[in-house]
């Protein structure tokens, strides 16, 4: 294999996973990251980097010796995830990692509504402050999270109101990461790019959409924040968790996702997935909601 060594971090994820592939077949060097190495997946030509969590610093300049770029998939949510994102971003220059592209939230921004899109604005900070070169990828909501928000009683709530969400496709987030990965030139430094699906649509309409596929009726309830937040005080989460759920639907009715890019089919070459194209590429996405689903 010929070129410089990538290494992406989040492998065994949705996100990682979809990227090691590309990379993997494309027959550049990748090496995969992890927190438990025996989850990794085995892929033509990919090395496998000793167990990293992003918190701990020595073992992240283990993983990243020797790697020119790295791929960095935001950690879980939790009340540490930037003093984590940031040991593992020292740790990238420590060890003279040269670029950085990150995978951080659209309307990411210290007052954003949505509170875990601030962490990624802190995030993407530390990375300017670095001596690194660096590409953001700011996706919106994930296409495949809206079916899953539905209950098996077909009500999607929360307090999104009207407004739009221009969910993607974790398809199209891997292929417009790949591509800018595999430039090896100076096109994608110090570049933004809001990675959405081709249309915005309210959560009524994706309730009407599932209703299509299913067969059966699926209606979206608009919740008070104040009815958000109760009626998921039961799931026993954190108050830091429930805050970032309820926030995140609070961040539609505010219009902060609304915006529609075209930078998946730029840097890709095709066109982004709608919806109601997702939900045929992916039927086990609404199985809950079917009969004896």
């Amino acid at each position: 294999m010929i070129g410089p060594l990538t290494a992406v971090t989040g492998a065994t994820g949705a996100v990682g996973g979809r990227v090691a592939r590309r990379l993997a077949r494309t027959g550049v060097p990748v090496r995969l990251l992890g927190r438990d190495p025996d989850r990794l997946p085995d892929l033509p030509g990919a090395d496998h980097a000793p167990a990293a969590r992003y918190g701990d610093g020595e073992a992240m300049r283990r993983a990243l010796d020797g790697a020119h770029t790295l791929f960095l998939v935001s950690a879980h949510e939790s009340p540490y995830r930037v003093r984590e994102h940031t040991t593992a971003i020292d740790a990238a220059v420590a060890v003279g990692v040269e670029r950085i592209v990150y995978v951080s939230f659209q309307g990411a921004a210290p007052d954003a509504t949505f509170t875990f899109a601030r962490d990624h604005w802190d995030t993407e900070a530390h990375i300017r402050t670095a001596e690194v070169r660096h590409t953001f990828l700011r996706d919106n909501w994930y296409l495949a999270g809206l079916p899953a928000m539905a209950g098996t009683d077909g009500l999607l709530r929360g307090p999104g109101g009207d407004g739009r969400v221009a969910a993607v496709a974790h398809d199209d987030i891997a292929d417009a990461a790949a591509a800018v990965l595999l430039d090896e030139g100076t096109d994608h430094d110090d570049r933004v790019y809001d990675l959405t699906g081709p249309e915005a649509f309210t959560l009524a309409e994706a309730a009407e959409e599932l209703s299509r596929v299913t067969g059966r009726p699926v209606a979206y309830v608009p919740e008070t924040c104040e009815e958000a937040y109760a009626s998921r005080a039961g799931y026993g989460a954190e108050d830091w968790e429930v805050a970032g759920w309820v926030t995140s639907y609070e961040a539609i009715a505010n219009g902060e996702l609304a915006a529609v890019s075209d930078a998946v089919p730029t840097l890709t070459g095709h066109p982004a997935k709608s919806f109601a194209q997702f939900l045929v590429e992916n039927p086990d996405s609404y199985r809950h909601l079917l009969p004896g689903g």
